[in-house]
């Protein structure tokens, strides 16, 4: 394996800002120490922190719960952009 090719690895809580949690995992994400938050684990150490949109905690799919997007006005948008076809 050659030298400093390769992303650091190392442990980092990514927190669901919707549904509260957390979770610790290690990944290669770059945690540039001035701009990264960080929070202290349970056990006792301090980790960089990283908030994420959608987690398992608020995706529709591991939740149950659908989301219904408005397609009949997606629709008629384009319709009165483009024309309808006869």
């Amino acid at each position: 394996m050659k030298s400093e090719i390769h992303p650091n690895y190392g442990y980092v809580v990514f927190r669901d800002r919707k549904g509260g949690l957390e979770f610790l995992t290690r990944s290669t994400m770059a945690s540039d120490h001035r701009l990264t938050q960080t929070i202290e684990w349970k056990d006792g150490k301090t980790y960089p922190l990283y908030d994420v949109e959608v987690s398992s905690a608020t995706h529709p799919f591991y939740t149950g719960k659908r989301t219904v997007l408005d397609s009949a006005g997606q629709v008629s948008k384009f319709e009165k952009r483009y024309g309808k076809k006869k």
